[in-house]
């Protein structure tokens, strides 16, 4: 990736571009950012021969030139279309938003793909642990919740945060309750022991911009 893509695009590509561009990478995903549209179409075609001369391919189906960033609002009203498409990257969707000043800002929240996968996986790694300690599986959980908590607490994306806490404590409900014939808890009893006796982590107040 270093020499197939990065060294070649700073070296090789951007000396020779008339706008500004970018590029972020992470393993084998990545998005490059062009000032202008003729070079980002150009640069597309160049990197389809570059990556078939090192035996490589792009997953066509998952590539998108896309307008973004802070004029693309305005030029697509001008042109009588709609909002700025958005973009998914890294576990986020990246969406042309504005401060409460009216400035540009790119903002960040969990992608739904990934939501909905991280959501399946907790009911079901729930589901294997359910015949450990409650509160061995309420650890395991908070360790969970906070490393989500970590990677995830980025500003504007506290309620999809707290969809996903809701979401562990919904499928914990669930599974306490599979674990006998006899129904463990009710809802309040159940919320009253998470709340006195095995608190399941809260995510801080997300006040630093990302």
């Amino acid at each position: 990736m270093h020499y197939v893509l990065l060294w070649w695009f700073n070296e090789i590509v951007v000396p020779n571009l008339e706008g500004y561009a970018g590029i972020v990478n992470y393993a084998d995903d990545f998005v490059v950012c062009f000032q202008y549209k003729q070079e980002a179409v150009a640069f597309y075609e160049r990197l389809k021969h570059r990556m078939a001369h090192f035996g490589l391919s792009l997953a066509e189906e998952k590539c998108r030139l896309i307008e973004f960033g802070r004029f693309a609002e305005n030029n697509r009203r001008h042109r009588g279309e709609g909002k700025p498409e958005t973009f998914d990257f890294l576990g986020f969707t990246h969406i042309c938003s504005r401060t409460g000043n009216g400035y540009f800002k790119v903002r960040r929240k969990t992608s739904r793909k990934k939501f909905i996968k991280k959501c399946k996986d907790i009911f079901r790694r729930i589901g294997q642990m359910r015949t450990m300690k409650t509160k061995e599986i309420i650890a395991k959980l908070n360790e969970i919740l906070i490393g989500y908590y970590h990677y995830y607490g980025v500003y504007g994306n506290y309620p999809a945060v707290i969809a996903f806490r809701w979401h562990v404590l919904k499928s914990l409900f669930y599974w306490l309750n599979r674990r006998s014939q006899k129904k463990s808890y009710n809802w309040k009893g159940f919320l009253d022991m998470i709340k006195f006796g095995h608190p399941l982590a809260r995510p801080k107040s997300f006040y630093v911009y990302i």
